[in-house]
């Protein structure tokens, strides 16, 4: 379909004609139907900087909703601040299959509220939201919205495609000052802009036609595969305070600046930090008590006020009131470390499982947690604050494996967290069956975790009985069982203790005469396994390496004996392993079945995948084995 726009630079910010074939679902390219829950049909945003910190954005989008999968484009969330950040103007307009308007939606049909979540409890921030209840499809959303904004540090991204969405057209203008340090960085996309100069400003614009859906592979991160392109500008202000992200340098200097009178406690305060710690001989020691004491005496609650989102509460602060955010406990941690002397440097991350890390190259903000680095003389030792059951020096895939902003004395620097390694993640149980000549049995399950799991398994007791049950069962793939406990056992030296008593009326797979049949093992040590595919074009991610194992001891009924025991085996992968092993005493009538799985990197390559997918389906295989037991002649 040719369609017939004005695509000079200096034509972006008018108003203009826009085809009527691009409200009819029907004009839509079969091949940008392919793998699509929606369907772009025209973007364009106008996005006009005015100074350091300062921009309005005009914004107009015609998405076509093919299916359920796609109702998040019916949608939208807009934030503001009432002193810093507002919508000017917003309508969306929603259209049937055929092209004609069903509704129109204004400003002041949307939802006003504070923009609070799980995390915060108290925000200056606010949103603005609406949702239009979609009840045939297709549908076509237009959108029509402008804002305007006294507060930004980085010029954020431009998302060009979401998964599973095509693109018919889209379009991208910036205006700026010349002379500014304007930068962009290309994310899985080669496009370039056509760029002018006009009356001192820069212009620069971007044009996508006719992309096909993107359907994210299983375990792919969209970061890897999405085409976006990030902007930024080398001067900001945020919240009033002028800064320079020009350099990595610069911005961590900005940062030190903004926590300069809030990094201390009182001289009083320090000396009684220095008594609890006079016994102890090194600085590591000294840190270790610092933080539990931290942990034990400080609780994290999230409350952005001011410049909150990047500013800290005093260290006075939180010692008195006993508790605060990410900024908040990792700056009063860094003050307690600095009462006994022991440097530490605030330091800035992209928080979350696998997510994005910061770009060396390109100085821009995509952090949204603070931990603290202690750099030891020999080693250096990270913290997450944040936290209440933590081990000292360890940080789990919440920031593990990211690069991080350190607010140096000499600005920021920009490092790697480091990698846990399946050791530290690891899930060992001891389980024993006595079975009964019916196929019923009684099982009891001990499980001692460390790393992710022991993080998991802490956080059982807050959920309800029936909660932990159903968790369980899924996780471990276990039978449903008539009769099933729950005990929460210990909590020492980094490794937590669970406890599951099960009993049930029928265990065995199958009776046949005076047969029986059994899995083995008391649980699927893994159940995962992955599809088959031709060639695997991104890379393949885990939260978290890991051991596993699983050592089950099965009596049998007075009266029966092994006919069949599974044989051995021993599996091999690149990144990891899984063998087991079985063992059948006559004199106490028990089979013993010993099972370890490892996985030694999180991320797997794509060339890997093939020989991952045959791997686990070995292992499903391997676990699906039976047992056979039989009545005595």
């Amino acid at each position: 379909m040719a369609l017939i726009y004005c695509c000079s630079v200096t034509g972006y910010g008018q108003s203009r004609e826009i085809p009527k074939e691009l409200y009819i679902a029907s004009g839509i390219p079969d091949s940008l139907k392919e793998d699509a829950n929606s369907v772009l049909r025209y973007g364009m945003e106008d996005f006009n900087i005015t100074g350091p910190g300062k921009a309005s954005d005009k914004i107009h989008t015609i998405v076509t909703i093919l299916n359920e999968k796609g109702d998040d484009e019916a949608r939208i969330v807009l934030p503001y601040h009432k002193k810093f950040n507002s919508v000017n103007a917003f309508e969306m307009r929603v259209y049937g299959a055929d092209g004609t308007l069903l509704k129109k939606y204004h400003k002041s049909d949307m939802y006003d509220r504070a923009a609070i979540d799980n995390e915060s409890i108290a925000t200056d921030d606010r949103i603005l939201a609406i949702a239009h209840t979609i009840v045939s499809y297709p549908v076509t959303i237009e959108m029509i919205y402008e804002d305007d904004n006294k507060s930004l540090i980085d010029l954020g991204a431009w998302r060009i495609q979401k998964a599973e969405q095509s693109v018919q057209n889209s379009y991208l203008h910036i205006s700026i000052n010349a002379n500014t340090g304007f930068r962009y960085l290309n994310r899985n996309t080669k496009i370039a802009p056509q760029k002018n100069i006009v009356d001192g400003k820069e212009n620069y614009s971007w044009q996508v036609t006719n992309l096909k859906a993107i359907k994210l592979e299983e375990g792919a991160e969209a970061w890897r595969v999405l085409p976006a392109i990030y902007l930024a500008a080398n001067n900001f202000e945020f919240y009033g305070i002028a800064g320079d992200i020009s350099t990595w340098e610069n911005y961590g200097n900005w940062q030190k600046a903004l926590n300069a009178d809030v990094c201390s406690l009182s001289p009083e305060r320090e000396e009684e930090i220095r008594k609890m710690t006079d016994s102890l001989k090194t600085d590591k020691e000294k840190a270790k008590f610092l933080y539990h004491y931290m942990q034990q005496n400080m609780r994290y609650v999230s409350i952005q006020l001011g410049i909150g989102g990047l500013k800290p509460f005093a260290a006075t602060f939180v010692d008195q009131k006993k508790y605060g955010d990410c900024k908040a406990l990792s700056n009063y941690m860094s003050a307690l470390l600095k009462a006994v002397k022991i440097p530490s440097c605030y330091a800035i991350v992209n928080a979350g499982a696998n997510a994005e890390p910061a770009h060396a190259s390109f100085p821009y903000d995509p952090f949204n947690h603070v931990i603290l680095c202690v750099p030891f003389k020999n080693d250096t030792t990270w913290l997450e604050c944040t936290s209440s059951v933590s081990n000292f020096g360890e940080l789990g895939p919440f920031t593990e494996n990211r690069t991080a902003l350190l607010v140096t004395e000499n600005g920021g620097k920009l490092v790697n967290t480091p990698k846990s390694t399946a050791k530290q993640n690891q899930f060992n149980s001891e389980a024993h069956i006595i079975l009964d000549a019916d196929g019923g049995a009684k099982t009891q399950i001990k499980i001692l975790s460390t790393g992710e799991y022991r993080a998991m398994y802490l956080a059982m007791p807050e959920i309800k009985a029936d909660e932990q049950k159903g968790f369980l069962l899924r996780d471990l793939h276990i039978k449903q069982p008539s009769v099933f406990d729950f005990q929460s056992g210990t909590d020492r030296d980094g490794v937590k203790e669970v406890d599951l008593t099960l009993e049930y009326d029928r265990f065995c797979d199958v009776m046949a005469g005076d047969k029986q049949f059994y899995k083995p093992l008391a649980f699927t040590l893994w159940a995962a396994t992955v599809p088959i595919l031709e060639k695997r074009k991104t890379d393949y991610y885990f939260e978290h390496p890991m051991q596993k194992s699983c050592v089950t001891t099965i009596d049998l009924p007075a009266g029966f004996e092994v006919e069949t025991l599974p044989q051995d085996q021993s599996l091999k992968f690149t990144y990891g392993n899984y063998d087991v092993k079985y063992s059948y005493n006559k004199e106490k009538n028990q089979v013993v079945s010993k099972a370890n799985f490892s996985l030694v990197n999180q991320v797997i390559p794509a060339a890997k995948y093939n020989e991952m997918q045959q791997y686990m389906d070995a292992i499903a295989k391997a676990q699906n084995k039976k047992l056979v037991i039989r009545r005595k002649a």
